[in-house]
């Protein structure tokens, strides 16, 4: 009996003991592991911040434009994010990220796992998965978009999203990106953009540019004699929560695009550079709006922040935090110039998509060719010095052509894309589904019903111009 009993015990301590043992002679993860495993960690969690944007996007651009179509606007962000997804998944990618020519990739298409990394090597220089590097990089390209299809905002039909949506996440933006980040011929020439001035902004930028001069002004917006009404948003609160989400979300854009968290943390000096010229842009904005219009402007300063973040996107990682607040400062007193100036010229820009993003972009990419240090430059192992450091003409030279590249070709492409598009199935909604407002007309309700039904009710022969 004892004989049993001692057996039972031995076999029982054996088993309890196996885990413990097994798990002592198995060896941990390797340094090499634990690095890719934090850059991923890492990297993920600026696709999460980038993602974020969206919802910053919809909450401004919603408070931006008029009750009637705010629904609208909100939800078209959702349409415009999802069709980015799978254009981008599908072909995107690989044209802009894919082994190919100086121009865009041939490898890589519809994604189907990290086994395809031998198709991307111009994102071979990180640690992090390739599908981790695609959902990044997707971010981007739906943040893009988005800019795009701001310059749409109150008149144009829902179809349009889907149409040009699609073709600009798979012709537009990828062949930009390619040109710049995937090995193209700017890359071989050293441009400098860090996250995005050109590829994401200026490309976004242009589109609604060439949309909003399609379009034509929304209805009521300028006088006979030429001179523009205001037609303020519904909304100025959900405006400034807009752009404290995408300040927040543009913590993954710069930083994130480091695409590491180890070394010297430089991931963090890209934060401090973003953020000082956040602040100045936005300060500066408030203060020209007061000096010029006699009272402090809150859209002209919400502008200032954006613009900012827009031109500090391609500069972040190549200037000092002096450099980023004089470059975040002068991109929120042009983007106040400019947006009156084309608002002047008969351009119906709902949000300021081309200021904002358009012009802010272009000072992005030309400050890099004054302001880069040398030290910064290396670093990144991207292009020179600027000008101001003894780098001479030849950055300059570079972000001034890169940016007059890309431009030209979004510019031709939109023109051709959606003036085929207007002369085969029409791309602005009648007068009368655009007095009505987007939300009835396109979707059947209101995003604010008892508001517009009351609207509806006190208004004679059917007018409706919340």
């Amino acid at each position: 009996m004892r004989k049993k009993w001692l057996v039972s015990v031995l076999i029982m301590l054996t088993l309890l003991a196996f885990p413990v043992s097994a798990f002592a002679a198995a060896e941990g993860p390797t340094n090499i592991e634990l690095q890719s495993g934090l850059n991923s960690a890492f990297t993920f969690l600026a696709v999460v911040l980038v993602f974020l944007m969206q919802g910053g996007f919809a909450l401004l651009e919603a408070g931006s434009t008029r009750m009637k179509n705010a629904g609208h606007i909100a939800g078209k962000t959702i349409l415009t994010l999802g069709i980015s997804v799978i254009a981008f998944w599908a072909l995107g990618f690989g044209l802009g990220f894919g082994n190919g020519n100086s121009f865009f990739g041939t490898t890589g298409f519809f994604l189907s796992g990290d086994g395809m990394a031998a198709s991307f090597e111009s994102l071979a220089f990180s640690d992090v998965p390739l599908t981790i590097k695609f959902v990044f990089h997707l971010a981007f390209a739906a943040v893009s978009l988005a800019i795009a299809c701001g310059g749409m905002a109150e008149r144009a039909k829902m179809s349009v999203y889907i149409v040009f949506g699609t073709l600009y996440t798979i012709i537009m933006y990828p062949v930009v990106a390619h040109w710049v980040w995937g090995g193209g011929w700017l890359a071989e020439l050293g441009m400098q953009d860090f996250a995005g001035s050109t590829v994401v902004h200026l490309t976004g930028a242009t589109a609604a540019l060439v949309a909003t001069i399609l379009l034509k002004p929304r209805i009521g917006k300028y006088n006979k004699d030429g001179r523009p009404n205001i037609i303020p948003g519904h909304n100025q609160v959900y405006s400034v929560l807009g752009v404290i989400i995408l300040w927040i979300g543009w913590f993954g854009f710069n930083p994130g695009s480091t695409l590491s968290a180890m070394g010297d943390g430089f991931f963090g000096y890209v934060a401090l550079t973003t953020n000082v010229a956040a602040a100045a842009g936005g300060v500066a904005a408030l203060l020209i709006s007061w000096a010029v219009l006699g009272k402090s402007d809150i859209p002209s300063m919400l502008n200032g922040v954006l613009a900012a973040l827009v031109a500090i996107t391609g500069a972040c990682a190549f200037v000092e935090p002096w450099a980023a607040l004089v470059i975040g400062a002068l991109a929120g007193i042009i983007t106040f110039f400019t947006a009156q100036f084309f608002e002047r010229k008969g351009i119906d820009d709902p949000i300021y998509a081309f200021s904002v993003h358009g012009i802010a972009g272009m000072w992005g990419a030309i400050s890099t060719g004054l302001f880069a240090t040398p030290e910064l430059a290396e670093n990144a192992g991207v292009g020179q010095a600027g000008l101001f450091y003894g780098g001479g003409f030849h950055q300059l030279g570079v972000q001034l052509l890169g940016l007059a590249g890309a431009f030209a070709f979004v510019l031709i492409m939109s023109f051709i894309i959606l003036g085929g598009m207007k002369a085969v199935m029409g791309i602005r909604v009648t007068e009368e589904e655009e007095t009505m407002g987007l939300d009835l007309s396109e979707h059947g309700t209101y995003g604010y019903p008892e508001q517009m039904k009351n609207v509806e009710t006190k208004s004679n022969g059917g007018t409706f111009s919340s």
